[in-house]
């Protein structure tokens, strides 16, 4: 068997999440890969924890999955137990401590948004090896190498919703022209006081890039073009 499909199935991938003046927006894009082969090309990424609440994940998709799970059971737990919804930052403190006790086993990266009434649209940031960081926005995954950049230019303080969506899809079709493992369609989930607004962005829709655009006026344009008109004195 070709040695690259026995490799772990792994979303080397982009994810992002960014906040917003009213709540946060999380982003995404589809590709599941095994070694250089593309598993699934229609995954999704960004898993529901509660009803405001979501993750997405990053890096061996088994590991991402399972530790979503247990987040959710826990959290509903939490819930029942409260007779409240969870905060963002319980949700974001259980994922950080299951990642921090088995960090030798899991190799995933994630980041957690959502919002409540204390706090309002929030981000963290869960690397591998279990840190948490509040940020205003995150990136992760292999397509967020090419990102840093480019948000520390676009990012601002006190966006719009659509501001803040139309920047992920940006940077999401971005780093899938660049980066070979990620790809597909991008997904969008966007969380507020009003609830979750999913959207999905599919490659016709996504702006194109450097390498995408046809080429105009170039020396091959001049040469495949009819024989010049020849010169007269």
């Amino acid at each position: 068997m070709d040695p690259d499909l026995k490799a772990p199935i792994s979303t080397g991938t982009t994810i992002i999440g960014v906040t917003y003046n009213g709540g946060v927006v999380l982003g995404a894009d589809s590709r599941t890969s095994t070694g250089m082969y593309v598993a699934n090309r229609a995954s999704d990424k960004i898993t529901q924890l509660t009803d405001n609440v979501y993750v997405c994940r990053s890096g061996s998709a088994a590991d991402s999955q399972v530790v979503s799970d247990y987040v959710r059971y826990f959290l509903n737990q939490h819930t029942i137990q409260l007779g409240q919804p969870a905060t963002v930052k319980v949700a974001a403190n259980l994922i950080r401590l299951l990642s921090y006790q088995n960090k030798n086993m899991l190799e995933t990266g994630l980041i957690v948004g959502g919002w409540d009434k204390y706090e309002g649209g929030q981000i963290y940031s869960v690397p591998l090896g279990g840190t948490i960081v509040r940020q205003p926005f995150a990136i992760g995954g292999s397509g967020s190498s090419y990102l840093y950049g480019f948000f520390d230019q676009a990012w601002k303080e006190g966006m719009s919703k659509d501001e803040a969506e139309e920047l992920v899809v940006k940077a999401v079709s971005l780093a899938i022209a660049r980066d070979g493992a990620s790809g597909g369609v991008v997904r969008t989930v966007i969380i507020n006081e009003s609830g979750i607004t999913r959207n999905c962005y599919t490659g016709d829709s996504l702006p194109l890039w450097h390498e995408e655009l046809e080429p105009h006026n170039s020396l091959l344009d001049l040469l495949s073009s009819s024989s010049p008109e020849p010169m007269s004195s």
